[in-house]
């Protein structure tokens, strides 16, 4: 019961979470540096993260994993704090007061979990398509480029691009759609965004097939921690302004 409650007090403390700020900010700046000069790194953009981590010495990734450490006690600490804010509540006139805070850490919560589920399930890659190019996705489905339609000014620039697109699984038809810029087709969790195109002598385009399974956590985070810090400083506000009013 004892290491429990100390256990329990080191989580609470806010000595705890300057730390593990300070540790986390150190990690960070430490890779910031070493990044750059180590071509090892280069594969990190274009790989999961644990996946490029398990393929590279703990020499060189041991950084990366103390980062996922700390962040693992930072969320404990969060968790904690949290729940001892609300045990703590004492009127329900307060109850907006007490509880915006732990929505801003709901947020920075799913932030956290998109990011690791991205780490893990993400996937990106780079291709050419032409006129009835096929490319293969990961979860089976093939997509074929039917169309490239470009719109070419009469000094030679490329004003729009689009590309229309089916879908096979199997050899069977499933669907059509059109993909442009900011406009991707999405299917079974993969994106595919087309990038830029080039007009002469053919018609070719520059593809993305990404897939961020953290994506609707980053959404929902985000959205949580806005809505907290919102209604946070709202209530901050109300409160000096009557309290003000008082005083006068």
């Amino acid at each position: 019961m004892n290491i429990f409650k100390k256990v329990f007090a080191f989580f609470l403390s806010l000595r705890t979470t300057i730390w593990l700020f300070i540790t986390l900010l150190s990690l960070f700046l430490y890779g910031a540096m070493i990044m750059p000069a180590r071509v090892e790194f280069q594969g990190l953009f274009v790989q999961p993260l644990f996946t490029w981590m398990n393929g590279h010495s703990f020499t060189i990734t041991w950084w990366l994993w103390g980062a996922i450490v700390t962040m693992a006690f930072m969320t404990a600490n969060t968790v904690i704090c949290s729940i001892e804010s609300l045990m703590k509540r004492k009127s329900a006139r307060q109850w907006l007061l007490i509880i915006s805070p732990q929505v801003v850490h709901i947020g920075f919560l799913f932030i956290l979990l998109a990011h690791l589920l991205s780490s893990h399930g993400s996937y990106k890659a780079t291709a050419f398509a032409y006129k009835n190019t096929v490319l293969p996705l990961p979860t089976g489905l093939d997509v074929m480029f039917k169309e490239l339609r470009i719109d070419v000014s009469p000094t030679g620039f490329v004003r729009e691009w689009a590309a229309d697109i089916q879908y096979f699984q199997k050899g069977r038809h499933i669907k059509d759609d059109s993909i442009m810029p900011n406009s991707p087709s999405f299917m079974k969790g993969f994106g595919i965004y087309i990038k830029t195109v080039r007009a002469a002598p053919f018609p070719v385009a520059v593809i993305e097939i990404s897939r961020e399974p953290g994506a609707w956590c980053a959404l929902l985070g985000g959205t949580f921690f806005t809505a907290g810090i919102i209604t946070l400083l709202i209530l901050k506000i109300r409160r000096e302004d009557a309290a003000s009013l008082k005083a006068g």
